[in-house]
C-alpha cells in the first residue's frame, strides 16, 4: 500500500456487505468509491455514509457493461489520482429452485452479474493496476466456491465456483508477467461467510425460515461485525497473490456448533423480510442484481 490514504473501489456497495465495507474503509481514513447500478441508490448510499467529497465518490455502474466499469475506474482516477484496492462485490441471486425451473432471464442475470461482471471488473482493475505498477484486486467468493453443493442454488453456486477459478487464473497470469515486467499487483479472494443481508434471507417463507433460523443464528453474523474485520485484513496487505481472506472458516464454524448449547446468539430478525414468490416460472422473483453479497456459506 502507498503512504497516502488508500483509494478503495467497492462495486455493489449501495447496501449489504459492500456498504459495510465502504463504511469501514472510510472509518479507517481511506478514500472510497461506492457504486451500484442505479444513480438514485448510489446517491442515497453516499448520503448515508456522510463523508466529505474529498474522501467519498458515488458513481453508478452496471458491472455487466465493460464500458461502464471502465468509466467507474476513470472516475476514481480523475477524483483521487489512482486506485489501490478494487473489490468486485456486486452480486445477484435467484430464488432457490432447480436450474430447469428458473426463467432464462433470471439465469442470465446471475451469470452476467456474478461471473461476467466480476471478469469485467477484474480486467479493468488489473489493466489499471499494471499501468500504475501496484494494486490489489479482491473477488468475492460465496456458496459453491469450494465445490460444495446445495439444492436449488445451482446457478449461483456455479458462478461462485467459476469466480474462484478465475481469480486463481488471474493470479497465475500476474506471476508470469512479473517474470519479465516486475509489478506489485495481486489477485485475491474475499469470503465474508454468512452475513445477515437481503441476499441471505430473501427467499424464505415463514415456516421454512423458522426451521433454518436456529442454524443461521449459529453461523451468521451482522454486517457491522464482519465488514470491519475484513477491512483490517485487506489493509494489512499480508495476503499473497492468489490468496484468500475468510471470516467463517471451518474451524470457527465447528467451534460455534460445539458451544451452541451454552451460548445463545440472536443475530437474525424474527421473521424473513418478505415472502417468497409463488412457485412456477411466471412467479419467479427477479434476481437481486448488483447489490452485493452476504448469504455466502462455505460449509
Amino acid at each position: 500500500m502507498r503512504t497516502r490514504a488508500p483509494v478503495v473501489v467497492v462495486t455493489g456497495s449501495t447496501r449489504g456487505i459492500g456498504h459495510g465495507l465502504a463504511r469501514s474503509f472510510l472509518d479507517r481514513g481511506c478514500r472510497v468509491v461506492v457504486s451500484g447500478r442505479g444513480p438514485r441508490t448510489v446517491k442515497e448510499a453516499a448520503a448515508v455514509l456522510d463523508a466529505p467529497a474529498d474522501r467519498l465518490l458515488g458513481r453508478a455502474a452496471d458491472v455487466t457493461d465493460r464500458g461502464q466499469v471502465q468509466d467507474l475506474w476513470d472516475a476514481a482516477l480523475d477524483t483521487f489520482g489512482g486506485v489501490d484496492v478494487w473489490i468486485n462485490n456486486a452480486g445477484a441471486a435467484t430464488v432457490r429452485r432447480p436450474l430447469w425451473e428458473l426463467p432464462d432471464g433470471d439465469l442470465e442475470a446471475v451469470v452476467a452479474t456474478n461471473l461476467v461482471g466480476t471478469a469485467h471488473g477484474s480486467a479493468v482493475a488489473l489493466n489499471g493496476f499494471l499501468a500504475q505498477g501496484h494494486g490489489r484486486l479482491w473477488n468475492m467468493e460465496g456458496l459453491g466456491s469450494d465445490g460444495r453443493v446445495l439444492p436449488g442454488l445451482g446457478a449461483y453456486g456455479t458462478t461462485k465456483r467459476a469466480v474462484t477459478y478465475l481469480t486463481h487464473a488471474l493470479a497465475a497470469d500476474l506471476r508470469e508477467r512479473a517474470v519479465t515486467a516486475p509489478h506489485d499487483v495481486r489477485a485475491l479472494r474475499l469470503s465474508p461467510g454468512m452475513v445477515v443481508t437481503d441476499l441471505l434471507l430473501h427467499d424464505y417463507g415463514p415456516a421454512e425460515y423458522a426451521k433454518v433460523r436456529k442454524v443461521l443464528n449459529i453461523l451468521a453474523d451482522r454486517v457491522e461485525t464482519v465488514a470491519p474485520w475484513l477491512t483490517d485484513r485487506i489493509l494489512a496487505d499480508r495476503t499473497r497473490n492468489g490468496g484468500r481472506v475468510a471470516w467463517l472458516t471451518r474451524r470457527r464454524a465447528a467451534a460455534r456448533f460445539a458451544t451452541a448449547g451454552f451460548r445463545t446468539r440472536d443475530v437474525l430478525p424474527s421473521a424473513p423480510p418478505r415472502p417468497p414468490a409463488p412457485p412456477g416460472p411466471a412467479g419467479s422473483a427477479a434476481p437481486e442484481r448488483g447489490t452485493g453479497h452476504g448469504g455466502e456459506a462455505e460449509l
